[in-house]
């Protein structure tokens, strides 16, 4: 989903936590039917926000974990939450970061295949355009 400035925060974030957490971790916006074989996967999917019509955006972003144990996907889900909390003031991806706000705590999710586990959080994220 496109926002205001055309800053696409879903292709902002999975670039920046893919570069972060590296390339044991699977960072995406979509899960296939392949999951089980690539945990352990993060998904980062915009579920809402407002902007201010001009050029500040504030997406509101849901972050699952998916991993083989409870702890596995808690213990990520915790990093990326810090990571998370560390952006304000940045650039990223032609984007200034002014803002990251947790709304909902990384917390266990129900997901309905039992050969895994899925933790997640909601943030905020205030962002607008470099230029």
């Amino acid at each position: 989903m496109a926002s205001v400035g055309s800053i696409d925060v879903e292709v902002l974030l999975i670039g920046w936590l893919q570069g972060q957490l590296g390339d044991g971790i699977v960072v995406r916006d979509e899960l296939d039917n392949n999951l089980l074989a690539e945990l352990p996967t993060v998904q980062v999917e915009r579920v809402g926000g407002t902007d201010d019509t001009f050029r500040l955006d504030r997406a509101l972003v849901d972050i699952d974990v998916y991993a083989a144990t409870r702890g596995a996907a808690a213990d990520l889900a915790a990093v990326i939450r810090g990571l998370l909390l560390q952006l304000p003031g940045s650039t990223v991806g032609g984007a200034v970061i002014g803002r990251v706000r947790t709304e909902s705590a990384p917390v266990k999710r129900p997901y309905e295949n039992t050969g895994l586990r899925r933790v997640g959080g909601t943030f905020s994220l205030y962002l607008h355009p470099v230029s």
